[in-house]
């Protein structure tokens, strides 16, 4: 287990969080994640801890409305939500950790944009 150091692109954010050096990441096609371009390492809360930028953070949810998609209310990038696939969980989005802990990084692609029938298919929570 390695904590890997990330947060926003204007720095008011920033999180530690608990998980392999070799990271397994799933990039999702659907409408969100395409556009922004998130690769999602899904990780319990208690592997997660957001050092800085709480006042910072702005909460976006569609859809459903159970994902919580928090994003820096200044650089607007989107670095770990709650996801509605795992709300006990966090998201990370691997593009926003600091490259020097990652020893590897898997992709493995997900058809988000069809996913109710492919939801059980996804990683599940990193311990």
């Amino acid at each position: 287990m390695t904590t890997h150091k990330g947060g926003c692109h204007c720095g008011r954010v920033r999180f530690e969080v608990d998980a392999p050096g070799d990271i397994e990441a799933d990039q999702c096609n659907c409408s969100i994640c395409r556009k922004s371009g998130y690769l999602h390492l899904m990780v319990p809360k208690q592997a997660f801890r957001l050092i800085s930028g709480e006042d910072d953070l702005q909460t976006y949810t569609f859809n459903t409305n159970v994902a919580q998609h928090y994003f820096c209310r200044h650089c607007g990038i989107k670095s770990f939500y709650v996801p509605r696939s795992h709300p006990t969980g966090i998201s990370v989005n691997t593009n926003c950790l600091e490259p020097e802990t990652i020893l590897s990084l898997k992709i493995t692609p997900f058809d988000g944009s069809n996913w109710e029938e492919n939801a059980h298919k996804l990683s599940p929570l990193s311990d």
